[in-house]
């Protein structure tokens, strides 16, 4: 039952914007639509730039009058986006709280959070 749970949150995606068409791009922008947790820190709903900080960190950071912003640690997320060959944000529902889980630049090239 729990795994059904987290493999329906998974398919809640949030599709990025490209801000460039590098093989791999530097800053990706997005929208979520609700507060979401990133390493127990809650980010509220909004506007947010990824920005790629080197081969595994990732800055998530508001914008548009959101101040909001978090480091987190990625790794190579194994299989491919459930967006297909869209970009997008993956989350995992844990009791009331989504928690982001993976950053999907295309199919093939996916990062998981590394929790800590």
């Amino acid at each position: 039952m729990r795994s059904i749970v987290k493999r329906a949150a998974l398919l809640a995606s949030v599709f990025l914007v490209f801000n460039g068409a590098a093989a791999r791009a530097a800053t990706v922008e997005v929208k979520v639509a609700f507060p979401f947790v990133v390493n127990g820190q809650t980010l509220p709903a909004g506007q947010y730039l990824v920005e790629d900080q080197g081969s595994t960190a990732v800055l998530i950071k508001g914008e548009n009058g959101n101040h909001a912003e978090a480091f987190v640690l990625t790794r190579p997320a194994p299989g491919h986006d459930p967006a297909g060959e869209n970009p997008a944000l993956t989350f995992t529902r844990h009791e009331a709280q989504y928690r982001l889980s993976g950053i999907w630049e295309s199919n093939s090239d996916g990062r998981s959070i590394v929790d800590r």
